[in-house]
């Protein structure tokens, strides 16, 4: 389903990682899209898709738009790959059960493809399980996916600062987590999770993140600006 909201930029070439994915209306997204593969690559796309929404579901050992999501990267371009295997997921219905079935066999790059598909696909937290997994790993784009936006409507607050100290542990820009902005304001275990973290950081002669300052800033009580990047409005 497309999110009623105003989405981003739909993502630019050469990016597979973020939130841009996750926010951006699919309908805008396949436009996107199309305006930017050559005829062969939309030729595919297009069959895909058909062939998706012709056969839903599981059919057995393997459906045919599985096999299409491991193709995308060699007819899409790398560039495009990602943005074509969420609406394949979309056209086949894929619903948790699917979607971990995907994610525990897929490849690195189909695994993150799950992730950005997760708030057009699963409206509640059932798939949690794949967020969690994705973020004990030290793949910056896999934890790039896993901070989008059913990470900032589902996971809980212990898991939700985990994953922001996560973030700057391995360098991905805090820009990456959706709805920061809401979830960061007012609380005061993650500012004293992160004061340990600076202070560890400069008491080992390490430079402290800037993404932490900020982040450390949201975290005081007051008055917060309306986020954007929480389309639903709803706490985790």
């Amino acid at each position: 389903m497309t999110q009623p909201h105003a989405a981003p930029e739909p993502p630019a070439a050469g990016t597979q990682g973020g939130t841009a994915l996750a926010l951006t209306p699919l309908d805008e997204l396949h436009r996107h899209l199309s305006t930017r593969l050559a005829g062969a690559a939309r030729a595919w796309l297009d069959q895909a898709l058909d062939e998706a929404a012709a056969h839903p579901g599981t059919h057995g050992p393997i459906s045919v738009w599985e096999l299409r999501l491991a193709e995308a990267g060699r007819r899409c371009g790398a560039d495009h790959a990602d943005a074509a295997r969420v609406l394949i997921l979309h056209a086949a219905h894929a619903d948790a059960d699917a979607l971990t079935r995907v994610y525990s066999q897929g490849t690195a790059a189909e695994r993150r493809a799950v992730l950005h598909a997760l708030p057009h696909l699963v409206p509640g937290p059932d798939a949690l399980p794949l967020v969690e997994d994705a973020l004990r790993t030290n793949d910056t784009s896999l934890l790039a996916a896993a901070v989008g936006p059913y990470a900032a409507r589902h996971l809980t607050p212990h898991h939700w600062r985990h994953a922001v100290l996560k973030c700057l542990f391995t360098g991905v820009p805090l820009d990456e987590v959706a709805d920061l902005e809401r979830r960061a304001h007012g609380d005061a275990e993650l500012a004293r999770m992160l004061g340990d973290y600076a202070a560890e950081r400069s008491a080992a002669g390490r430079p402290v993140p800037e993404d932490l300052h900020r982040v450390l800033a949201l975290t005081e009580p007051g008055p917060t600006r309306h986020s954007a990047a929480d389309p639903h409005g709803k706490e985790s």
